[in-house]
């Protein structure tokens, strides 16, 4: 381990170089990076100030900022960058085509106008705790975690609430909200297959089935992959679908595999505290903990191999993501934002 590229001086470096390992750090005085994400080039990273901060090639490339709610999630579709806050609401930003530096707040999920016309109807209210109602349309609690399904257009949000809402982004409409769990929904994801996987703070995995269109969409139950008594902190899917992870507080990744009808096929145990991030890579696998690293694994088949250990995290790795390197064969760059309020860059 000492002789690893990980764990050489290279710490605090800002300048690339071919090796695998560090290869830059990104600081703003700003608090904790709670969430991130990568698409062509670009990082977006959100933090308790409100902003949401763009990087490109390891400098600050631009910054937008939302007016209340502190960013728990940052996802990406095309143009369009969704933000999931502290305040329950989604926000949609894209940037100007002329000046991609400049990003606009081009939505709100929901709307003004769905929550005033849905508020006038009593129906449209569910309780949401003892003798309090709210609009089903609306999270009355922080959106923790987002998903999308681009090939049908939806954007699946989950909240401290217990559920999860199904939203078209097309015409902002929420179609549905899922009670799913019985404590905070910490991770959402979704498969090509239509299959939505949950995990919550109390432990559990669940799996939902998107049956019929629009008006007609419905969520089904189908099963409980995972219950246990450590909090389910994070999940992520496999490139080709065929694989779902689960992070959890007790350190451990359990996964399933979707040909083997979601049975359990393994765990692989690498930290010594919380996993509280995941990210898929083409075979690899990274997850981040509470214990300041991330591991690294590559997956053959079913057999998972343990690769390394990135270190430099001064605190809590919160949030990870991984995307290809350009001209550099089968490397790929990964970024980890952590409770230290730094982002890391790494080649691996």
């Amino acid at each position: 381990m000492m002789m690893s590229p990980w764990n050489q001086p290279s710490l605090g470096s800002t300048t690339a170089s071919p090796e695998d390992g560090l290869i830059g750090s990104l600081v703003r005085e700003e608090g904790h990076i709670y969430s991130l994400a990568a698409a062509e080039g670009l990082l977006y990273t959100g933090s308790d100030s409100k902003n949401i901060h763009v990087w490109k090639n390891m400098n600050l490339f631009s910054t937008f900022k939302s007016n209340s709610g502190l960013v728990k999630a940052v996802i990406i579709s095309g143009h369009k960058i969704f933000t999931g806050h502290q305040d329950g609401k989604v926000r949609v930003w894209k940037s100007n085509t002329k000046d991609p530096r400049i990003h606009k707040r081009v939505d709100t999920f929901p709307t003004f106008f769905d929550i005033l016309k849905n508020s006038v109807k009593s129906k449209n209210y569910v309780e949401v705790k003892r003798h309090r109602t709210a609009l089903w349309i609306k999270h009355y609690d922080a959106v923790s975690c987002l998903g999308i399904d681009e090939e049908e257009g939806l954007l699946y949000s989950g909240s401290w609430d217990r559920t999860f809402k199904v939203w078209k982004i097309s015409n902002s409409k929420c179609l549905e909200s899922v009670k799913a769990h019985d404590d905070a929904v910490n991770s959402v994801v979704s498969t090509a297959n239509g299959l939505v996987f949950t995990g919550s703070a109390e432990g559990s995995v669940k799996v939902w089935k998107r049956e019929g269109r629009g008006k007609n969409m419905k969520h089904r139950y189908v099963q409980t992959l995972l219950d246990q008594e450590y909090a389910v902190t994070a999940l992520v899917v496999s490139p080709d679908g065929s694989v779902v992870y689960c992070g959890s507080s007790d350190g451990n990744v359990n996964f399933w595999e979707l040909d083997k009808q979601l049975s359990h096929s393994g765990v692989l145990k690498g930290h010594k505290l919380a996993v509280l991030c995941l990210a898929v890579g083409g075979n690899l696998v990274f997850s981040g903990s509470a214990d300041k690293t991330i591991c690294v694994w590559r997956r053959k088949g079913s057999v998972h191999t343990w690769l390394s250990v990135l270190t430099g995290h001064a605190g809590p790795v919160k949030c990870v993501a991984a995307e290809r390197e350009a001209g550099y064969g089968g490397k790929w760059v990964v970024y980890s934002g952590s409770l230290d309020k730094s982002v890391k860059v790494w080649r691996v």
